[in-house]
């Protein structure tokens, strides 16, 4: 089995250094372990100022990955995400912070795009998840 770092490529697209896992569909904590790896290279090291992602094959990004992207915008890179499958799309914080460019590039933006409001959100002070025995005891609907 190939290494990672081997299945990694990075092109140049325009302006654009766009880093590519190629066929992965999941991604795991070690590829998010190797974009930062590379992204900090590339920053660093060659003086890159404008990142990019391929998500044409991916399904599914760990919860760090925004975080990170938003860490270099942040220090002024350009951040873009290309060709994001639907899943990946419909994901909250794409829908918040990516403004699509043209077909099939995504800017990271600096604020949020659609203000998510509080108000909008009943709740009647009980948590859904439990549930009373006895008139006043409450268990958990969640087993280990």
């Amino acid at each position: 089995m190939a290494s990672k770092k081997k299945r990694m490529t990075i092109h140049t697209w325009e302006t654009t250094s766009v880093l590519d896992l190629g066929e992965m569909d999941i991604w795991d904590g070690a590829d998010l372990a190797l974009l930062r790896e590379t992204m900090a290279n590339l920053v660093e090291k060659k003086s890159c100022d404008n990142l990019g992602v391929n998500l044409q094959h991916v399904k599914y990004i760990p919860s760090g990955f925004f975080g990170m992207l938003y860490d270099w915008h942040e220090k002024g890179v350009a951040v873009n995400l290309y060709f994001p499958q639907p899943n990946v799309a419909n994901m909250l914080w794409f829908r918040q912070f990516f403004q699509e460019d043209n077909e099939g590039c995504h800017r990271l933006t600096q604020h949020s795009k659609n203000r998510i409001s509080l108000e909008t959100i009943h709740w009647n002070g009980e948590s859904p998840w439990k549930q009373k025995v006895n008139g006043n005891i409450e268990k958990s609907h969640i087993t280990k």
